[in-house]
Protein backbone atom coordinates (compact mmCIF):
# COMPACT_ATOMS: atom_id res chain seq x y z
CA UNK A 1 0.00 0.00 0.00
CA UNK A 2 0.77 3.49 -0.27
CA UNK A 3 0.80 7.25 0.39
CA UNK A 4 -1.08 8.03 -2.76
CA UNK A 5 -4.70 8.53 -3.49
CA UNK A 6 -5.61 5.69 -6.57
CA UNK A 7 -8.33 7.62 -8.89
CA UNK A 8 -9.62 4.23 -9.74
CA UNK A 9 -11.09 3.61 -6.58
CA UNK A 10 -13.57 5.24 -4.15
CA UNK A 11 -11.91 8.77 -2.71
CA UNK A 12 -13.68 7.80 1.23
CA UNK A 13 -12.04 4.13 1.08
CA UNK A 14 -8.69 5.51 0.12
CA UNK A 15 -8.56 8.28 2.45
CA UNK A 16 -9.55 5.62 5.26
CA UNK A 17 -6.92 3.24 3.87
CA UNK A 18 -3.82 5.74 4.24
CA UNK A 19 -5.25 7.49 7.42
CA UNK A 20 -5.57 3.98 9.26
CA UNK A 21 -1.95 3.02 7.67
CA UNK A 22 -0.26 6.26 8.76
CA UNK A 23 -2.03 6.39 12.41
CA UNK A 24 -0.88 2.64 12.27
CA UNK A 25 2.29 3.18 11.39
CA UNK A 26 2.32 6.11 14.24
CA UNK A 27 1.70 3.96 17.22
CA UNK A 28 4.40 1.31 16.30
CA UNK A 29 6.68 4.03 16.84
CA UNK A 30 4.94 4.69 19.74
CA UNK A 31 6.18 1.31 21.06
CA UNK A 32 10.02 1.73 19.55
CA UNK A 33 10.02 5.38 21.70
CA UNK A 34 10.26 3.39 24.82
CA UNK A 35 13.55 2.12 24.57
CA UNK A 36 14.63 4.57 21.36
CA UNK A 37 13.25 7.51 21.41
CA UNK A 38 15.32 10.01 19.46
CA UNK A 39 14.03 7.81 16.66
CA UNK A 40 10.18 6.99 17.66
CA UNK A 41 9.19 10.28 18.48
CA UNK A 42 10.81 11.57 14.89
CA UNK A 43 8.92 9.23 13.16
CA UNK A 44 6.02 9.36 15.42
CA UNK A 45 5.39 12.56 14.75
CA UNK A 46 6.45 12.54 10.13
CA UNK A 47 3.13 10.05 10.30
CA UNK A 48 1.04 12.40 12.19
CA UNK A 49 2.02 15.19 10.12
CA UNK A 50 1.30 12.75 6.95
CA UNK A 51 -1.86 11.84 8.19
CA UNK A 52 -2.85 16.06 9.40
CA UNK A 53 -1.98 17.02 5.79
CA UNK A 54 -4.37 14.23 4.35
CA UNK A 55 -6.80 15.36 6.41
CA UNK A 56 -6.73 19.06 4.99
CA UNK A 57 -6.73 17.82 1.65
CA UNK A 58 -10.24 16.38 1.79
CA UNK A 59 -11.51 18.80 4.43
CA UNK A 60 -14.27 20.32 2.56
CA UNK A 61 -15.28 16.67 1.96
CA UNK A 62 -16.48 15.95 5.26
CA UNK A 63 -15.53 19.74 7.57
CA UNK A 64 -16.44 18.31 10.92
CA UNK A 65 -14.27 14.92 11.10
CA UNK A 66 -11.71 16.44 9.36
CA UNK A 67 -11.19 19.07 11.85
CA UNK A 68 -11.90 17.21 14.87
CA UNK A 69 -9.19 14.43 13.79
CA UNK A 70 -6.39 17.32 12.73
CA UNK A 71 -7.05 18.38 16.02
CA UNK A 72 -6.97 15.59 17.73
CA UNK A 73 -3.36 14.68 15.80
CA UNK A 74 -1.93 18.16 16.85
CA UNK A 75 -2.63 17.62 20.06
CA UNK A 76 -0.81 14.14 20.24
CA UNK A 77 2.11 16.16 18.32
CA UNK A 78 2.51 18.97 21.33
CA UNK A 79 2.64 16.10 23.59
CA UNK A 80 5.73 14.65 22.05
CA UNK A 81 7.55 17.75 20.77
CA UNK A 82 9.64 18.55 23.75
CA UNK A 83 11.06 15.73 23.65
CA UNK A 84 11.72 15.69 19.68
CA UNK A 85 13.04 19.21 19.88
CA UNK A 86 15.76 18.35 22.35
CA UNK A 87 17.37 15.81 20.06
CA UNK A 88 16.93 18.47 16.70
CA UNK A 89 18.93 21.30 18.95
CA UNK A 90 21.78 18.44 19.09
CA UNK A 91 21.64 18.39 15.69
CA UNK A 92 22.05 22.12 15.25
CA UNK A 93 25.08 22.09 17.14
CA UNK A 94 26.68 19.50 15.14
CA UNK A 95 25.18 21.22 11.50
CA UNK A 96 26.76 24.50 12.40
CA UNK A 97 30.28 22.30 13.33
CA UNK A 98 30.29 21.03 9.91
CA UNK A 99 29.37 24.21 8.65
CA UNK A 100 31.82 26.11 9.86
CA UNK A 101 34.36 23.55 10.43
CA UNK A 102 37.50 26.48 10.94
CA UNK A 103 35.65 28.68 13.35
CA UNK A 104 34.83 25.90 15.43
CA UNK A 105 37.85 23.95 15.48
CA UNK A 106 38.75 22.83 18.98
CA UNK A 107 36.15 22.93 22.02
CA UNK A 108 34.12 25.98 20.97
CA UNK A 109 30.88 24.39 20.72
CA UNK A 110 31.47 20.95 23.05
CA UNK A 111 30.32 22.80 26.57
CA UNK A 112 26.81 23.82 25.13
CA UNK A 113 26.65 20.48 23.68
CA UNK A 114 27.00 18.31 26.54
CA UNK A 115 24.27 20.66 28.14
CA UNK A 116 21.88 20.10 25.63
CA UNK A 117 22.87 15.88 25.85
CA UNK A 118 22.20 16.35 29.55
CA UNK A 119 18.90 18.18 28.75
CA UNK A 120 17.64 15.63 26.15
CA UNK A 121 18.58 12.62 28.44
CA UNK A 122 16.73 14.20 31.35
CA UNK A 123 13.49 14.72 28.84
CA UNK A 124 13.86 11.36 27.40
CA UNK A 125 13.96 9.43 31.02
CA UNK A 126 11.91 11.23 32.83
CA UNK A 127 8.19 9.93 34.02
CA UNK A 128 7.13 13.27 31.63
CA UNK A 129 7.96 10.83 28.72
CA UNK A 130 6.45 7.72 29.45
CA UNK A 131 2.74 9.60 30.24
CA UNK A 132 3.24 11.46 27.03
CA UNK A 133 3.33 8.38 24.98
CA UNK A 134 0.66 6.86 26.83
CA UNK A 135 -1.51 9.66 26.00
CA UNK A 136 -0.70 9.64 22.61
CA UNK A 137 -0.79 5.83 22.45
CA UNK A 138 -4.64 6.11 23.45
CA UNK A 139 -5.46 8.87 21.64
CA UNK A 140 -4.16 7.44 18.13
CA UNK A 141 -6.18 4.19 19.39
CA UNK A 142 -9.26 5.70 19.71
CA UNK A 143 -8.53 7.90 16.36
CA UNK A 144 -8.02 4.71 14.86
CA UNK A 145 -11.98 3.58 15.64
CA UNK A 146 -13.44 6.92 14.40
CA UNK A 147 -11.88 6.20 10.58
CA UNK A 148 -14.82 4.32 9.87
CA UNK A 149 -16.82 7.72 10.29
CA UNK A 150 -15.47 9.73 7.68
CA UNK A 151 -17.86 10.03 4.62
CA UNK A 152 -16.20 12.47 1.70
CA UNK A 153 -18.25 12.25 -1.77
CA UNK A 154 -17.32 9.86 -4.22
CA UNK A 155 -18.97 10.81 -7.47
CA UNK A 156 -15.82 11.54 -9.87
CA UNK A 157 -17.06 15.47 -10.45
CA UNK A 158 -16.91 16.14 -6.54
CA UNK A 159 -14.41 13.95 -5.29
CA UNK A 160 -11.98 16.31 -7.96
CA UNK A 161 -13.45 19.64 -6.22
CA UNK A 162 -12.79 18.01 -2.82
CA UNK A 163 -9.02 17.28 -3.48
CA UNK A 164 -8.74 20.56 -5.73
CA UNK A 165 -9.94 22.92 -3.06
CA UNK A 166 -7.47 20.91 -0.47
CA UNK A 167 -4.89 21.57 -2.68
CA UNK A 168 -5.35 25.55 -3.01
CA UNK A 169 -5.99 26.01 0.66
CA UNK A 170 -2.12 24.70 1.05
CA UNK A 171 -0.80 26.48 -1.41
CA UNK A 172 -2.37 30.23 -0.25
CA UNK A 173 -1.38 29.36 3.06
CA UNK A 174 2.16 29.06 1.59
CA UNK A 175 1.81 32.29 -0.35
CA UNK A 176 0.65 34.30 2.76
CA UNK A 177 3.16 32.75 5.00
CA UNK A 178 6.10 33.83 2.23
CA UNK A 179 4.22 36.89 1.75
CA UNK A 180 4.92 37.33 5.92
CA UNK A 181 8.38 36.54 5.84
CA UNK A 182 9.69 38.42 2.97
CA UNK A 183 7.50 41.77 4.69
CA UNK A 184 8.42 40.69 8.47
CA UNK A 185 10.55 37.82 8.94
CA UNK A 186 9.61 37.12 11.97
CA UNK A 187 10.57 33.40 13.30
CA UNK A 188 6.68 32.34 13.11
CA UNK A 189 6.42 33.77 9.66
CA UNK A 190 9.17 31.12 8.99
CA UNK A 191 7.43 28.57 10.71
CA UNK A 192 3.66 28.70 9.31
CA UNK A 193 5.75 28.88 5.63
CA UNK A 194 7.68 25.50 6.69
CA UNK A 195 4.45 23.82 7.64
CA UNK A 196 2.57 25.16 4.67
CA UNK A 197 5.72 23.60 2.76
CA UNK A 198 5.60 20.23 4.26
CA UNK A 199 2.04 20.39 3.71
CA UNK A 200 2.14 21.17 0.67
CA UNK A 201 4.97 18.08 -0.09
CA UNK A 202 2.61 15.68 1.06
CA UNK A 203 -0.29 17.20 -0.88
CA UNK A 204 2.04 16.18 -3.80
CA UNK A 205 2.36 12.56 -2.94
CA UNK A 206 -0.95 11.98 -2.16
CA UNK A 207 -2.12 13.37 -5.41
CA UNK A 208 0.96 11.88 -7.63
CA UNK A 209 -1.12 10.47 -10.09
CA UNK A 210 -3.66 13.29 -10.49
CA UNK A 211 -1.00 16.12 -10.28
CA UNK A 212 -0.06 17.63 -13.84
CA UNK A 213 3.07 16.77 -14.74
CA UNK A 214 5.67 17.52 -14.50
CA UNK A 215 6.10 16.81 -10.77
CA UNK A 216 9.31 14.94 -9.72
CA UNK A 217 11.21 18.13 -9.71
CA UNK A 218 8.76 19.92 -7.39
CA UNK A 219 8.65 17.30 -4.71
CA UNK A 220 12.28 17.63 -4.94
CA UNK A 221 12.77 21.26 -4.64
CA UNK A 222 9.63 21.44 -1.93
CA UNK A 223 11.56 18.65 0.15
CA UNK A 224 14.90 21.05 0.57
CA UNK A 225 12.98 24.17 1.01
CA UNK A 226 11.09 21.95 4.14
CA UNK A 227 14.72 20.96 5.16
CA UNK A 228 16.05 24.11 5.26
CA UNK A 229 13.40 25.66 6.69
CA UNK A 230 13.55 22.95 8.94
CA UNK A 231 17.61 24.28 9.77
CA UNK A 232 16.11 27.64 10.34
CA UNK A 233 13.62 26.68 12.44
CA UNK A 234 16.04 25.05 14.99
CA UNK A 235 18.50 28.56 14.40
CA UNK A 236 15.90 30.23 16.04
CA UNK A 237 14.97 27.97 18.28
CA UNK A 238 18.57 27.73 19.43
CA UNK A 239 18.64 31.58 19.42
CA UNK A 240 15.69 31.53 22.07
CA UNK A 241 17.79 29.70 24.22
CA UNK A 242 20.58 31.34 24.21
CA UNK A 243 19.06 34.89 24.85
CA UNK A 244 16.98 33.34 27.66
CA UNK A 245 17.73 35.30 30.93
CA UNK A 246 18.29 31.24 32.90
CA UNK A 247 20.67 30.67 30.76
CA UNK A 248 19.73 27.12 29.99
CA UNK A 249 22.61 27.02 27.44
CA UNK A 250 25.30 27.92 29.58
CA UNK A 251 26.89 31.45 30.12
CA UNK A 252 28.24 34.29 27.99
CA UNK A 253 31.95 33.04 27.79
CA UNK A 254 30.33 28.95 26.71
CA UNK A 255 28.02 30.68 24.22
CA UNK A 256 29.85 33.23 22.45
CA UNK A 257 30.81 31.25 19.38
CA UNK A 258 27.75 29.72 18.99
CA UNK A 259 25.68 33.02 19.16
CA UNK A 260 28.01 33.99 16.11
CA UNK A 261 27.61 30.86 14.04
CA UNK A 262 23.84 31.51 14.67
CA UNK A 263 23.77 34.66 13.09
CA UNK A 264 25.69 33.48 10.51
CA UNK A 265 23.61 30.40 9.91
CA UNK A 266 20.32 32.35 9.96
CA UNK A 267 21.28 35.19 7.50
CA UNK A 268 21.98 32.66 4.56
CA UNK A 269 19.53 30.10 5.35
CA UNK A 270 16.71 33.08 5.55
CA UNK A 271 18.04 34.07 1.81
CA UNK A 272 18.04 31.07 0.68
CA UNK A 273 14.37 29.76 2.17
CA UNK A 274 12.82 32.87 0.68
CA UNK A 275 14.63 33.00 -2.88
CA UNK A 276 13.22 28.87 -3.05
CA UNK A 277 9.90 29.25 -1.76
CA UNK A 278 9.50 32.80 -4.35
CA UNK A 279 10.10 30.00 -6.96
CA UNK A 280 7.73 27.65 -5.40
CA UNK A 281 4.94 29.36 -4.05
CA UNK A 282 4.82 32.94 -6.04
CA UNK A 283 2.55 31.92 -8.57
CA UNK A 284 -1.47 32.27 -7.84
CA UNK A 285 -3.01 29.28 -6.04
CA UNK A 286 -5.93 29.59 -8.09
CA UNK A 287 -3.69 29.02 -11.08
CA UNK A 288 -1.46 26.38 -10.00
CA UNK A 289 -4.31 24.05 -8.91
CA UNK A 290 -6.75 24.80 -12.12
CA UNK A 291 -4.98 22.59 -13.78
CA UNK A 292 -5.00 20.03 -11.14
CA UNK A 293 -8.81 20.44 -11.01
CA UNK A 294 -9.61 19.46 -14.15
CA UNK A 295 -7.19 16.92 -14.80
CA UNK A 296 -8.29 15.35 -11.40
CA UNK A 297 -12.08 15.19 -13.20
CA UNK A 298 -11.18 13.76 -16.27
CA UNK A 299 -8.85 10.90 -14.37
CA UNK A 300 -11.71 9.93 -11.64
CA UNK A 301 -14.10 10.00 -14.51
CA UNK A 302 -12.25 8.26 -16.34
CA UNK A 303 -11.84 5.64 -13.77
CA UNK A 304 -15.26 5.53 -12.93
CA UNK A 305 -16.74 4.92 -16.99
CA UNK A 306 -14.01 2.38 -16.79
CA UNK A 307 -15.45 0.94 -13.85
CA UNK A 308 -18.88 1.00 -15.09
CA UNK A 309 -17.98 -0.71 -18.38
CA UNK A 310 -16.23 -3.32 -16.90
CA UNK A 311 -19.27 -4.31 -14.40
CA UNK A 312 -21.49 -4.28 -17.51
CA UNK A 313 -19.26 -6.56 -19.51
CA UNK A 314 -19.15 -9.15 -16.09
Amino acid sequence: MSFRIDPRLPLTGEVRRILAEEIGKALLHLEMADTRPEQGLHKCRKRLKSARALLRLVRSGDETFCATENQCYRNVAALLAGPREATALIETIDRLAADFGRESTGSGLDAVRDRLIVRQHDLHEGAGLKAAIGAATAACEDGLKRIGTLALPDQPEQAADVLAEGARVALRRARKALDKAGARGEADDFHDLRKAAKTHGMHLSLLGRLWPTPIKARRKAVDELGERLGELHDVFVMRALLEADSEPLGPPEDTKLLGKLLKRSEKSLRKACLAEAAELFGDSPKRATKKLARKARDDLAGAASLEDTNATAN
